[in-house]
């Protein structure tokens, strides 16, 4: 187990501490869950660097041209 000291909020060390003593539990404990619940959600995000746009033919029932598609985005009239 790794020890550590970091900064915190004056407002939210409080409300921690509220926490950890209306759950009976220590702040570490409060601190660790914290921790473990938003490094799950993080987790399930794709990493940096990895998101596309939809292709054309993922977009609705008939494929678009790069056109129609930047026309559709821009809200103008495609050009044919």
């Amino acid at each position: 187990m790794i020890k550590t000291q970091v900064q915190i909020p004056d407002h939210l060390y409080r409300e921690a501490k509220r926490i950890a003593a209306d759950y009976e539990m220590s702040f570490a404990e409060v601190v660790r869950r914290g921790l473990e619940r938003i490094t799950q959600e993080y987790s399930l995000k794709s990493p940096p660097g990895t998101w596309a746009p939809p292709t054309p033919e993922n977009l609705g029932c008939y494929p678009l041209t790069d056109a129609q598609l930047k026309a559709a985005a821009q809200d103008e009239e495609p050009a044919l």
